[in-house]
């Protein structure tokens, strides 16, 4: 079950790949600076979560203009992530859960997707700047998108 509105967000440090290659993100990268819209999301390379992202990049000015920045989290390796966000033009940070204990610390990781083994559920959480989850919502299934307008509302309160 998700980690519930009200919480301190967990910290985690993961890989992603920048401009200069292998690097580190930090979720208290943004604290005290702007708010945070956490999207864990099963697998790069699948079509619901592909929507999601290219969506999501497409309204990334709208974020933007919320004080906020989005990250997106699956347990993707960094590499298979930079790949395919090349391939469908993803602008938002990707980051890598691997290891799988981020997904695990916020209550959504899914013990197996249809037999390929464990990978996050399809969740957002807003984080305001001092580390404390806004919002929560996990969806039913995988195939289902998050409540773009609600984290939109959510945003526009803080």
């Amino acid at each position: 079950m998700a980690l519930a509105t009200g919480s301190k967000a967990p910290e985690f440090t993961l890989k992603t790949i920048g401009s200069e290659g292998l690097a580190d993100f930090s979720l208290s990268s943004n604290f005290g600076k702007k708010n945070t819209v956490l999207l864990f999301f099963p697998l790069a390379f699948t079509g619901v979560c592909t929507q999601e992202l290219c969506d999501v990049t497409a309204g990334l000015a709208k974020y933007e203009s919320l004080n906020a920045a989005v990250v997106g989290i699956s347990v993707d390796s960094p590499f298979a992530q930079e790949a395919w966000a090349k391939k469908e033009n993803i602008n938002i940070p990707l980051v890598s859960d691997l290891n799988k204990e981020t997904a695990k610390a916020y209550g959504v990781l899914l013990p197996d997707l249809i037999g390929l083994g464990a990978v996050s559920a399809r969740a957002a959480f807003v984080i305001d700047k001092d580390g404390v989850i806004r919002h929560s919502e996990q969806t039913p299934t995988p195939k289902e998108l998050p409540d773009f307008n609600k984290i939109a509302e959510v945003l526009a309160s803080l």
